[in-house]
C-alpha cells in the first residue's frame, strides 16, 4: 500500500474519531504501522495543530470548517512540523489532493492557503 493510501486511510481513522467519538484505537485496529503512527501522533499534537489551523484561516473559526477538511490539515501540518523525512511540499500536495478527490470544489484552495500559511509562520 503507497504512503498517500496510508496518509488517506489516517485522514478518514481521525476524520470518524471526530464525527462518531469512536475510539482512535478502535478504528485503526486493521491499519498499517505508518497509518496508525501518523494517526495517533496527530490526535496527540490536536491542540497545537489545531491553533495553527484557526491562526491562518482568516474568516472562519475552526467549527465552522468541515469536520474532514480539518482532518486534512491536521494530518499534514503533524508531517510538515514533525516529521523530517517528510518535504513540507510533499505533505501539502498529499493534503490539497485529498481535498480534490473528497471534499468540495473550493476545499483544494481553501486547504492550500491554510496549510501554506501555516508551516510559514515562524517557529
Amino acid at each position: 500500500m503507497r504512503r498517500s493510501e496510508q496518509r488517506r486511510d489516517a485522514v478518514f481513522a481521525l476524520y470518524q474519531h471526530e464525527v462518531t467519538g469512536r475510539p482512535l484505537d478502535e478504528l485503526l485496529v486493521d491499519a498499517r504501522q505508518f497509518s496508525r503512527e501518523l494517526a495517533e501522533a496527530t490526535d496527540a499534537n490536536r491542540a497545537e495543530l489545531d491553533a495553527l489551523i484557526s491562526r491562518h484561516s482568516k474568516g472562519w473559526t475552526l467549527e465552522r470548517i468541515a469536520p474532514l477538511e480539518r482532518s486534512i490539515m491536521r494530518v499534514a501540518l503533524q508531517e510538515a512540523l514533525h516529521d523530517d523525512e517528510v518535504p513540507v511540499e510533499v505533505a501539502i500536495d498529499e493534503a490539497v489532493e485529498l481535498a480534490k478527490e473528497y471534499c468540495g470544489a473550493d476545499a483544494p484552495g481553501f486547504v492550500n492557503g491554510v496549510l501554506g500559511a501555516a508551516v510559514g509562520e515562524p517557529a
